[in-house]
């Protein structure tokens, strides 16, 4: 078992379309949502310890320990595999919270990955993302590690290669100084849930959009004004449940271009989109 510590990427995602096509008995939303990768992202530590206690040893604001789905996950792992996986957990936030990046669910899906290695576990890669789902709907995704076409509750995964792949330009994504809570998005009443349902194709072909944004650009109008400055400059959108927009850029100078042009107060950054995660393309 190795003991020194490892560090870990844990990559943002994109939503470049969101579709709700129906809602379920139980309350949850059927969809449909095509993810793709960033090469930016948050990064894990993990340090080996010889007892069995897990500790997340960085200080996160608003955001307690039992909480944290890092923690959670290795819990979930501990318990399911028997093994005592004591673990120290340093996270070094770079995704906004209530963003729509996923970071929360990327997190958790590095912790499996990164402790099933560490620890000489054995899980295969479906087997981890059956134990992902539990934690939340789109960490099997980031398990998964390959751009990919979703439905169901964002858990019924259809992995985009080839011709199916989408483009992986250069983004400019911006952070609005607010939270999105992806529950209150879901609850509202204007909410459009019923899609007629597309295919990979129609998308490709240009159609999909984010029926989440009428809702939040309403309520949040941070997201309404940095949407309305990156359409000037390329095709715009949010992604999932927002507060995070984002546009597609030809190459990494334009994108860096309108960066600069970004308000000081806002937040912003340049990332490649990948259509395999850099989790899975460490050395």
């Amino acid at each position: 078992m190795k003991t020194v510590p490892e560090r870990w990427p844990a990559p943002a995602k994109l939503n470049l379309f969101l579709h709700i096509t129906g809602r379920r008995a139980d309350g949850y939303h059927q969809l449909q949502t095509i993810f793709q990768f960033l090469d930016y992202g948050d990064e894990l530590v993990f340090t080996l310890r010889d007892d069995s206690e897990i500790r997340r040893v960085t200080e996160l604001p608003g955001v307690p320990a039992q909480q944290d789905l890092v923690v959670r996950a290795a819990q979930l792992l501990q318990q399911h595999s028997g093994a005592p996986l004591g673990v120290d957990i340093e996270v070094e936030k770079r995704l906004p919270m209530g963003g729509g990046l996923g970071g929360g669910s990327s997190n958790a899906a590095t912790t499996l990955v990164a402790l099933n290695a560490l620890c000489e576990l054995g899980y295969s890669i479906d087997e981890l993302a059956a134990l992902g789902l539990q934690l939340g709907a789109d960490v099997p995704v980031f398990i998964r590690g390959t751009a990919a076409w979703a439905e169901g509750v964002g858990e019924l995964l259809t992995p985009l290669n080839g011709t199916q792949a989408p483009a992986e330009p250069w983004y400019l994504v911006i952070a609005p100084d607010c939270q999105v809570s992806t529950v209150e998005i879901f609850n509202a009443p204007d909410l459009t849930r019923d899609c007629h349902p597309i295919t990979i194709s129609h998308f490709l072909a240009g159609q999909g959009t984010n029926v989440c944004e009428a809702v939040v650009k309403k309520g949040f109008p941070p997201v309404a004004k940095a949407l309305d400055f990156l359409l000037k400059y390329a095709p715009a959108r949010m992604s999932g449940t927002g507060a995070c927009v984002f546009a597609p850029f030809t190459d990494q100078a334009a994108a860096q271009q309108v960066l600069e042009k970004l308000p000081h107060e806002w937040r912003g950054f340049v990332a490649k989109g990948m259509n395999r995660s850099p989790l899975f393309m460490m050395d």
